[in-house]
C-alpha cells in the first residue's frame, strides 16, 4: 500500500475509479485519466495501487476463525442444470436453529471480501450464505477485473433466479428457522431489492447504495427494507426519490439512511473509499434489523 493518505485525494478520482469499477470506463481510459491527478511525489502508478482492493490486510473474521462453521456448499441453479457454489456459515456454538441472511457479492463475484462479510453475519448469530454468481464461468478468477469481466458475460435474470435459489436452499436448510433476510452491495444491492419484489416470502432486505426497482414493481414488496446510501454517490442516488415516492404511495415498511460525506462502497474496508464510521453504523443497523425480523 502507498503511503497516500484518503484526505489527500480529490473526490474526482474517487468518480474515477467507480467509473472504473462499475465497466463505464475501460482500464485504459481509467490509467489515462488518472495522470490529470499525478503531480510531485504522486505517480499514477500509486494512485492505481492506493485505489485497487487489499483484501488480505482487511480480512476482520478469518476463514479458518473456530467460532464459526464455514464451508463451501452447492446447490443446482434453476437455469441450465448448473451447480452454484456458495460459502455457507453459522456459529460453532449455535443452540437451535437460526434466522437466515443470503450476502450478495458485488459485480465482481464472491471474493474475498464478500466471503469476509458473509462470516462477519454468521458471527452476529445468523446462518449465512453468500453464493458465487460465477460458477457457471468457474467461480471468482482471483482478481476483481476479470470477475467484472466474467460477470458481465452472465445473463442478469438468470443470476437473479440463482440468488433466489439460494433463498430457498437457505429456508429449507436443517439449521434455519426458516426466517430469511438478504444484504447486498452495489449489485447486490440491486439484487436485494429485486429480491424483495420476487419473494412474498422475505422476512427483510438491506440494499447497500443498490439499484432500485422499478416503480410499477413496488406494490409487489413485502418485506420491510433498511436501504443504505452515500451522499456522495450521485449516480445510484439518482433513482432514490422515485423509488421512496413509490414506497410511500404503497404504504411500505422502510427506514432509509443517507451517509453524508461517503461514497458509493463506502462499506467495503479493502479500498480507499471505506467510511469507517458510516461503514460500522450501517452494520450495526443491519445487523439489529435482521436480530428484530428474523428472530
Amino acid at each position: 500500500m502507498s503511503q497516500l493518505r484518503k484526505e489527500d485525494i480529490k473526490q474526482e478520482v474517487f468518480d474515477l475509479y467507480d467509473d472504473y469499477a462499475h465497466d463505464r470506463i475501460d482500464r485504459r481510459n481509467f490509467v489515462q485519466s488518472l495522470s490529470a491527478y499525478a503531480a510531485g511525489g504522486v505517480t499514477v502508478a500509486s494512485l492505481m495501487s492506493f485505489l485497487m482492493p487489499d483484501y488480505v490486510g482487511a480480512i476482520q473474521v478469518p476463514a479458518n476463525d473456530p467460532r464459526l462453521q464455514s464451508d463451501y456448499v452447492n446447490y443446482e441453479s434453476p437455469k441450465g442444470g448448473k451447480t452454484i457454489k456458495a460459502l455457507l456459515s453459522k456459529p460453532t456454538d449455535a443452540k437451535g436453529k437460526l434466522g437466515g441472511i443470503v450476502v450478495v457479492h458485488e459485480n465482481r463475484g464472491l471474493n474475498p471480501h464478500i466471503e469476509d462479510v458473509a462470516r462477519r453475519a454468521a458471527l452476529a448469530g445468523f446462518i449465512s450464505i453468500a453464493p458465487d454468481a460465477l460458477s457457471p464461468l468457474g467461480g471468482y478468477p482471483g482478481n476483481d477485473d476479470a470477475g467484472r469481466e466474467l460477470q458481465s458475460k452472465r445473463d442478469r435474470n438468470e443470476m437473479q433466479e440463482d440468488f433466489i435459489a439460494a433463498y430457498e436452499y437457505l429456508k429449507n436448510h436443517k439449521d434455519c428457522n426458516g426466517k430469511i433476510g438478504v444484504v447486498g452491495f452495489c449489485f447486490g444491492g440491486g439484487i436485494a431489492n429485486m429480491m424483495a419484489v420476487r419473494i412474498p416470502g422475505l422476512a427483510a432486505s438491506v440494499p447497500f447504495y443498490g439499484g432500485q426497482p422499478a416503480t410499477e414493481d413496488v406494490p409487489k414488496i413485502k418485506a420491510p427494507l433498511l436501504l443504505h446510501y452515500a451522499s456522495l454517490d450521485t449516480r445510484v442516488n439518482e433513482g432514490w426519490p422515485a423509488y421512496e415516492k413509490a414506497l410511500k404511495e404503497n404504504q411500505k415498511e422502510y427506514t432509509a439512511f443517507m451517509y453524508q460525506d461517503a461514497n458509493h462502497g463506502f462499506h467495503n474496508d479493502t479500498t480507499p473509499r471505506y467510511d469507517k464510521t458510516a461503514a460500522e453504523l450501517a452494520w450495526k443497523r443491519t445487523i439489529d434489523f435482521f436480530k428484530e425480523k428474523l428472530a
